[in-house]
């Protein structure tokens, strides 16, 4: 099972550009097989809810929506349930079959954007679909991964500013 900031930007990031083709990994062919590897059951119930969690934090975290109905939906009938031992309190989620997949990830976008405030984005290359958490001391990266985007947006600006000085 796929943890907390894992299990986030798996979901998130199930909607990539592949070859300048937007791509869905959570509907179509092998859907069922990568839901099952996040954790779920792979039902077609728990791939809607883990498409509209997913495509309502895509919204939210670029800015291009307030609308947390889809996330309010998902969570109606989840609740987290205390548990206590001699090491401390615990907390199992209780949620309805189907859902308990879609309610994580909400917990855990919660969770990542109570704890790393701001460090939750997309990718600054606008032709990619792809977030990123930053971890960097100072908090400014900006790509979802230097090897491929960020060499790219570098190697435009070189580009473009070695055209400027001609």
């Amino acid at each position: 099972m796929i943890e907390d900031e894992d299990l986030l930007l798996a979901v998130l990031n199930s909607a990539p550009v592949i070859d300048g083709r937007p791509a869905d990994f959570l509907t179509g062919e092998g859907a069922a097989d990568r839901i099952r590897a996040l954790g779920g059951r792979g039902t077609g119930q728990e791939r809607d809810r883990l498409v509209l969690v997913r495509d309502t934090l895509h919204a939210l975290i670029r800015g291009a929506s307030s609308d947390v109905g889809g996330l309010a939906s998902v969570l109606d009938r989840a609740r987290l349930r205390p548990a206590v031992s001699p090491a401390g309190v615990t907390w199992g989620l209780e949620a309805a079959p189907g859902e308990e997949l879609a309610v994580r990830v909400v917990l855990a976008w919660s969770r990542v954007t109570a704890e790393l405030p701001g460090r939750l984005r997309p990718c600054a290359n606008d032709a990619c679909r792809l977030f990123l958490v930053d971890h960097s001391r100072p908090g400014t990266a900006r790509w979802c991964s230097m090897a491929v985007c960020g060499n790219r947006m570098k190697a435009r600006t070189h580009a473009r500013k070695r055209r400027n000085e001609e």
